[in-house]
Formats: C-alpha cells, sequence, structure tokens
C-alpha cells in the first residue's frame, strides 16, 4: 500500500516519545562545579543577618572590655562660687569651692558586669551559627527548586520536539486521507498542552534561578545530587541518632539562659549607687579671716532601698524565667524537627523506590498500547494518553529524586556537616 512509508515514519515517532521517557535524566547537566559547602560558605560572605551578627559581636565584645576597668563609670567634677555682692551685707565674703570623685565598683560587680558582657558575645556567636543553618536550609531549598525546574524544563523541550514532529507526520496522512480528522484534532491538542508545559517550566525555572541568584549572589547552581546513601555512609551519619544538643538553636537559647544568669548575678551585686569617693577644696575670701583655704576627703554612700533594689532583682528575674522557658521551646522545637527530617528520608526514599515501580510500569503499559495501535486495536488517542500518563509519572520520578537528595543533604546540616 501507498501509505506504508508514511506510516512507519508514524510509528518510529510515537515510538521515540515512549523511548524519550525511558531515558535516564542527565545527571552530569544537573550536577554543578560548585559544591553545596563552598555555596554556603559563599552566601555567608553576603548574608546581611550575619553583617548585623557581627556588629552586634563586636559592640558585645566592646562592652566587656569597658566593664574591666577601675571604675564603673566617669569621674565626677563640682565647683561651686559663693558670694555676698549681689545679695546680702556687701563685706566682700566669697567663697570658692571645688572637689573631684571617682565612683567606685561594689564587692564583685566588676567581674560580674565583665561575665555578663562575655556571655552576650558568646550568644551573638551561637545566634551567628543559628543563622548559617537557617542560611543553609534555604540555599538547600532554593537549590532543588532550580534542579527540579531544569528537569523539567528539559523534559518538556523533549516532549513538544516530539509531539510536533508527530504533528506534522498525523496533518500529512489525514490530507493523504490514511488518518481520520480527529487524529488531527488529538494531536493538536496535545501540542498545545506541551507547548504550555514549555511555557510554565520556563516561568519555574526563571523564578527558582532569580532566588538561588539572590541568596548565593551568582548564577551558578551548586551540587546537591551527591548527597545519597553513600554519602551519608562515608560520614558514618545515622539519621536515628541525631540529637537536640548539636543544633545551634539549642545552644543558642541555652547561651541566652546563660546570659540570663549572669545578670541575676550582677543584679544582685548591684544592691546599692555605687559610693563615691573623692577629694575636696575651699577657698574664702573675707576680711581679717585666718582660715582662707582649706581642703579635705570626701565619701558620699548612698544607702540601700528597695525600691530600687526589688524592682531590678525582678527584671533580672522575668528576664531568666523567660530564657529558660525559650530553650525550653528550642528543645521541643528541634525535636520535632529532627523527627521530621528522618521521616522525610524515609519518605523520600520510599517514595522514590515506589516512583521508579510506576514509571516502570507505565512505560511499560505505553509500549503495550503502542503495539496495539500499530496493530490498529488502539486509538492514537489512546496511545497518546497512555504516553501523557507515562510522562507525568517522569515528572513525578524528577520530583522524587531531587526531594531524596535534598533530605539527605537536609541530615548534613542537622548533624552540623554543612554550616
Amino acid at each position: 500500500m501507498h501509505f506504508k512509508p508514511v506510516a512507519r515514519c508514524r510509528l518510529s515517532l510515537l515510538c521515540g516519545l515512549l523511548i524519550m521517557l525511558s531515558e535516564p535524566f542527565p545527571h552530569g547537566a544537573q550536577a554543578a562545579e560548585l559544591s553545596f559547602q563552598e555555596a554556603i560558605n559563599i552566601a555567608w560572605k553576603i548574608d546581611p543577618v550575619r553583617l548585623n551578627l557581627l556588629t552586634n559581636q563586636h559592640s558585645a565584645n566592646a562592652r566587656a572590655g569597658a566593664a574591666d576597668s577601675l571604675f564603673p563609670s566617669g569621674p565626677v567634677v563640682t565647683a561651686d562660687y559663693f558670694t555676698d555682692k549681689t545679695l546680702g551685707s556687701r563685706q566682700g565674703y566669697a567663697t570658692w569651692q571645688g572637689s573631684f570623685s571617682v565612683p567606685l565598683w561594689l564587692p564583685g560587680q566588676s567581674e560580674a558586669t565583665v561575665r555578663v558582657a562575655q556571655a552576650e558575645s558568646a550568644t551573638v556567636q551561637e545566634r551567628l551559627d543559628v543563622e548559617r543553618m537557617s542560611l543553609s536550609v534555604r540555599l538547600l531549598d532554593a537549590t532543588g527548586a532550580v534542579v527540579l525546574a531544569r528537569r523539567r524544563q528539559t523534559n518538556a523541550q523533549r516532549q513538544f520536539q516530539t509531539i510536533q514532529k508527530l504533528a506534522e507526520t498525523i496533518n500529512t496522512m489525514v490530507k493523504t486521507g490514511e488518518a481520520p480528522s480527529t487524529d488531527k484534532n488529538a494531536i493538536d491538542a496535545e501540542l498545545a498542552s506541551a507547548r504550555s508545559e514549555v511555557e510554565n517550566a520556563a516561568e519555574q525555572i526563571t523564578v527558582a534561578s532569580a532566588t538561588l541568584a539572590e541568596i548565593l549572589g551568582r548564577k551558578d547552581l551548586p551540587n546537591i545530587l551527591s548527597y545519597d546513601t553513600n554519602a551519608l555512609r562515608k560520614a558514618r551519619l545515622n539519621p536515628s541518632q541525631l540529637v537536640p544538643d548539636n543544633d545551634p538553636r539549642v545552644r543558642a537559647a541555652h547561651m541566652a539562659v546563660v546570659t540570663a544568669e549572669e545578670g541575676m548575678h550582677l543584679a544582685q551585686k548591684s544592691f546599692m549607687p555605687n559610693p563615691q569617693i573623692g577629694i575636696s577644696a575651699i577657698r574664702d575670701i573675707q576680711f581679717g579671716s585666718p582660715w582662707d583655704t582649706r581642703t579635705g576627703v570626701t565619701l558620699n554612700i548612698p544607702l540601700p532601698s528597695d525600691a530600687q533594689n526589688i524592682p531590678l532583682i525582678a527584671n533580672a528575674r522575668d528576664k531568666l524565667a523567660a530564657a529558660e522557658s525559650e530553650e525550653s521551646q528550642a528543645r521541643r522545637m528541634v525535636r520535632v524537627e529532627l523527627a521530621q527530617v528522618r521521616a522525610r528520608l524515609t519518605a523520600a526514599t520510599a517514595t522514590l523506590t515506589n516512583t521508579k515501580a510506576s514509571v516502570e510500569a507505565l512505560n511499560k503499559r505505553a509500549a503495550d498500547i503502542e503495539q496495539s495501535w500499530k496493530l490498529k486495536e488502539s486509538s492514537l488517542v489512546e496511545a497518546l494518553r497512555a504516553y501523557q500518563g507515562a510522562y507525568t509519572a517522569m515528572l513525578s520520578l524528577d520530583q522524587a529524586e531531587t526531594a531524596w537528595h535534598v533530605a539527605v543533604a537536609r541530615v548534613f546540616i542537622a548533624a552540623g556537616h554543612l554550616q
């Protein structure tokens, strides 16, 4: 028959659709030269929160250095002048009086002040570790989104190009009367759907790449595909052995408790205003006075007052209670999150295995329907529907595989190996 060459062409094109689904995704196109650890270091240098926390740490260190001084505050200079020229007897009486005094630390107050400042500096350091961990998670999610978007774009382009060729063949067959017009309608609808898939994939990769570039500061794609079961084995990481104490959020919350405890200790040492000691001089100008100049030592000791001490202690106690509560909440949150990390890895592994089986089954089904279509036992619509099911399964496989790599990398972050 005269249409056999065209028929063979259409069969080979549909076969090409199915072969495209069975081809493994080229991982080499996704694996970038930039390692994920290097990407974290690059993103960390431009992280705005890091710059803010470094300023806070510098300020805390400066306070610690300033607290380790001889006096709690600066010296006090006073000067007085009295005369009777404006009001009074106008006998030429005048008095100059001046003093110089310095405040004194209360017992243990200086050491307590230094410890508070040092604890604040250590807390900021833990907060830096918290932000670095948070940055690692954000970078991981953004990288996974780009990897998945690129895979979707590649598959969508493959699908569109192949369906476009098939559409040309079907149109030729319809014109020659070798295929019904319904086949043309079916392939046109499939082509429009494939074109929409390409456009949606392009949008997804644009948004995902922009998000990653904002975090990383460059357009490179970090490599997360190396994080797999072998990586866990080499690092000797057991997800079931992850403990909250190693999490920087728990450490930061604990350091906040230590800071509050030191603040409580400082409040107890500051049981009264700081006393002052100094020297004073008085010079009198009065006719016939034999005592025109006098010097002496001054001591100013404010007495303790409940009006000052009780609010000071109460405020320190409230801060300590709040810090202890936040530490308890942080531990609970981290325990739940670690459970989620373990569960996500288990689910991602199972999903990947099941999705591979689903892809294999749907590819086999599509191949069977293709064979049926060759024998004129099935319509083109049924063959395209089977192909579309296999294509959707392949997208699910890409998503499952990317989620699995992300879940493994998340275990590394939770264990402190990627920060």
